[in-house]
């Protein structure tokens, strides 16, 4: 998975050639609460958003301004890859993760891991439109961890949120 998004990023731009770290961390942070087929792109668009918002894995942007282009090419790349899937639900599902976590990060508002968690578990099954409302509207994130939960386990869930908090800024 690691080497496909960075060599498909190489080839992409020499900007991404250059960002990209020596030693990367290749740690799974979310992926593995989805199905495989989604996992690739999951993971390119997780690191889009540690590349605007935390401590990437494969990359270290040498600026501000190449890390929001990266980031944002890896939130484009990752979704083609669902898209390729074929799982319209699933696009829609990323959109509204991306669309709120820029929010929350606007807001200086806690809730992301909970909102990540759920979305990987849940991609494309259109069960988390209330859940989504909850953190939007009142800044409260336990029932998409709490659907999270429901959907693949406490200890996978503790798993991934325990990565993602060492993860973001």
């Amino acid at each position: 998975m690691w080497s496909t998004i960075a060599a498909e990023a190489v080839a992409e731009s020499s900007l991404w050639a250059d960002a990209l770290k020596a030693d990367s961390t290749e740690e799974p942070v979310f992926s593995s609460l989805a199905e495989e087929r989604f996992r690739l792109g999951l993971e390119t668009i997780y690191e889009g958003y540690l590349v605007h918002y935390g401590t990437p894995r494969l990359f270290e942007p040498p600026d501000p301004d190449t890390a929001l282009l990266l980031g944002d090419y890896l939130y484009a790349h990752g979704l083609v890859r669902i898209a390729d899937v074929g799982d319209v639900d699933a696009v829609a599902d990323l959109s509204e993760l991306i669309s709120l976590c820029s929010q929350l990060r606007a807001e200086d508002a806690a809730g992301d891991g909970a909102l990540w968690a759920a979305t990987a578990a849940l991609l494309g099954r259109r069960r988390l439109d209330e859940a989504r409302a909850a953190l939007r509207l009142r800044g409260d994130a336990s029932p998409l961890e709490a659907a999270a939960r429901d959907a693949v386990g406490d200890a996978a869930v503790d798993d991934a949120l325990a990565a993602h908090s060492g993860r973001v800024l």
